[in-house]
């Protein structure tokens, strides 16, 4: 049995991998995060990202329903819109820290009871609508 506070030779290996998984985790969490606001599943976004056709950079808009939010951390974070085009339904998966993301807007806060509405594949036309979510603010009174 070994009394030394130096680990045995078998366990060297892995406390060195831990090391390389902290200095890598360390490494990302300096990275600039970009801010978006919040939203989640039922939500409708509009995303404006760049496209590079050849030698031309010109931005879009991709206005539709986030059907998921899929990802552990900011770096594997990803998102679903879905949108319904000519009749055809048109699904885009962005991740979070992609630089070609120019804005993203909050249009609508939807009113949805599950995570990943999947679902909405399913439906068409009226039936495919989400029910938006009402606030109510409450005016601050003046102190006079």
């Amino acid at each position: 049995m070994r009394t030394g506070k130096n680990p045995p030779q078998r366990y060297a290996k892995q406390l060195i991998e831990m090391n390389y998984v902290k200095l890598v985790e360390q490494a990302f969490e300096n990275t600039k995060v970009a801010q978006y606001p919040d939203f989640k599943a039922g939500d409708t976004l509009t995303v404006t990202y760049r496209i590079k056709e050849g030698d031309k950079e010109r931005l879009q808009k991709f206005r539709g329903v986030v059907i998921q939010i899929k990802g552990a951390n900011a770096n594997t974070k990803t998102f679903t819109i879905r949108k319904v085009s000519s009749g055809v339904g048109v699904e885009r998966i962005f991740p979070f820290q992609s630089p070609f993301i120019e804005s993203i807007e909050l249009n609508k806060v939807g009113k949805v009871r599950r995570a990943r509405i999947f679902y909405l594949r399913n439906l068409a036309g009226k039936k495919a609508r989400i029910q938006e979510k009402k606030y109510n603010f409450i005016k601050e009174e003046s102190a006079e």
